[in-house]
């Protein structure tokens, strides 16, 4: 197993601490969604942007792809076994911010696939935050942002990763 280049250790903590601060916040916000509301019931919070209405999806992003819930499932299961892979050499904070959010969210999608009726693999991803023509949750929100992150450092040309055998400054 190849050992953390110095520094990479502290970055690659605090992109797991910010992933369980996400899966904690949208896991927790589920289970509030579940227990507070009804089905098709609408609650206004901020009318008419945005409003809670408890949603069941067993597809993706506007309920596409009902029917092969499982691909989304062995989908997400590769980006998290990528995320954490990849961020063993992080070179950066913002990068440990940007993987440390997409991480958090994935895991908490893919805990709802797995753990989730109707069952193992198939499970339908909790939604209940609803804003105009879409309905998200907390993960929902924490991907988007990651991936709106990745794409600024990516154009910025930040380094993703320390090349190996390079030695931090």
């Amino acid at each position: 197993m190849m050992r953390l280049a110095r520094g990479s250790s502290r970055l690659y903590g605090v992109m797991l601490i910010l992933a369980a601060v996400v899966l904690l916040a949208d896991q927790l916000t589920k289970l509030w969604a579940v227990s507070a509301l009804s089905d098709s019931e609408r609650v206004a919070v901020i009318p008419p942007l945005i409003y809670f209405r408890l949603l069941y999806n067993p597809g993706a992003a506007f309920s596409i792809g009902i029917e092969a819930t499982w691909v989304f499932t062995l989908a997400t299961a590769a980006a998290v076994v990528g995320i954490l892979y990849t961020a063993r050499r992080l070179a950066s904070a913002g990068w440990a911010l940007v993987l440390g959010v997409l991480l958090g969210g994935a895991v908490s999608h893919l805990g709802d696939r797995l753990f989730r009726d109707p069952g193992l693999g198939r499970g339908h991803v909790v939604d209940f935050i609803d804003y105009g023509p879409f309905v998200g949750n907390v993960a929902d929100i924490a991907l988007v942002c990651g991936c709106a992150g990745l794409v600024l450092l990516s154009l910025r040309g930040v380094q993703l990763a320390k090349v190996p055998g390079q030695e931090s400054a």
